[in-house]
């Protein structure tokens, strides 16, 4: 049982261990990408695009700049700066009576940074899966 999902959440941002990010997520959870229209069901497949990310966004200067949070969900958005580009964004968050994650769904904004986003993520994604 996960007592605090979001500071759970932070916890694995910061180390980007897959263990605890394993931990983290429900069996059924479901990863929706800001530029794959298909949603991505399952653990495995969530936690890859979901390590993907800590890799391609998680910069030196990736914060999250505001929180809403709910009983059983969230919304976090983010900055950080890739390729001189500054990027914003949204995660959206839920979670079961475990809680542990159920979906999670990403925005990004401008298009400048999602044309780079997808680049990159790409380019990790191919030698992951």
């Amino acid at each position: 049982m996960i007592n605090n999902t979001i500071a759970a959440w932070h916890d694995c941002v910061k180390s980007g261990d897959p263990k605890l990010l394993h931990d983290l997520l429900h069996e059924d959870a479901t990863f929706h990408s800001p530029v794959v229209f298909t949603p991505q069901r399952g653990k495995a497949v969530t936690g890859k695009y979901l390590l993907a990310a800590f890799q391609v966004l998680n910069g030196d200067d990736f914060t999250y700049v505001r929180e809403v949070i709910g009983v059983d969900d969230a919304v976090l958005e983010f900055t950080t700066t890739i390729d001189d580009i500054l990027i914003n964004g949204i995660d959206m968050i839920s979670w079961g009576e475990d809680g542990r994650i159920t979906d999670f769904k990403v925005m990004i904004r401008p298009l400048k940074a999602i044309n780079l986003v997808h680049q990159k993520m790409a380019e990790m994604l191919a030698r992951v899966m």
